[in-house]
């Protein structure tokens, strides 16, 4: 029996995002799990657009957005054995987070945090937070300011590349 069948990974598609990803598959490899790239488009985020703007023009791009992140997970799995399921659903980051790990037996949660303190995490809140004290699961969080690690396998690739070139 492994520690973790199924973990999650939300994702906004961000360079620096790409940090929890990695570590998300880093384990995924380790306890033979596959992951969940879940990406929530903040429908809060632009509720309080004018209705004369164009709506479905806006929902349209933000799911656009929403699906190249998805693939991105999809991409840097590739080559890793590992499985990836991808999801974009609408509504609260936090809450929609949530439910997704709950309706889905996922065992972990790893997602990125950006770390803000002081008065940018009172007046912003943090989606990271909110998960960490709403979840039923573990929730690893990853800082997503610093360099992005490199997967197993990946570094000795690159260099052989650099050798080539």
């Amino acid at each position: 029996m492994s520690l973790y069948d199924r973990i999650l990974v939300p994702t906004d598609g961000s360079e620096e995002g790409e940090r929890a990803v990695s570590h998300a598959l880093d384990l995924a490899a380790v306890h033979g799990a596959g992951i969940h790239a879940l990406y929530v488009v903040d429908t809060a985020s632009y509720a309080g657009m004018p209705m004369e703007s164009t709506w479905e023009g806006v929902g349209d791009l933000l799911r656009g957005d929403a699906e190249e992140a998805v693939k991105q997970v999809e991409a840097l799995a590739e080559g890793t054995g590992v499985d990836v399921e991808t999801a974009v659903v609408e509504g609260t980051p936090s809450r929609e987070i949530l439910r997704y790990a709950e309706d889905n037996d996922c065992d972990l949660v790893v997602m990125g945090t950006h770390g803000r303190g002081g008065i940018d995490r009172l007046l912003l809140g943090s989606v990271a937070e909110k998960v960490v004290r709403g979840s039923t699961v573990p929730v690893l969080t990853v800082r997503l300011d610093g360099t992005i690690p490199n997967r197993p396998g990946r570094a000795a690739a690159d260099s052989e590349d650099a050798a080539d070139g």
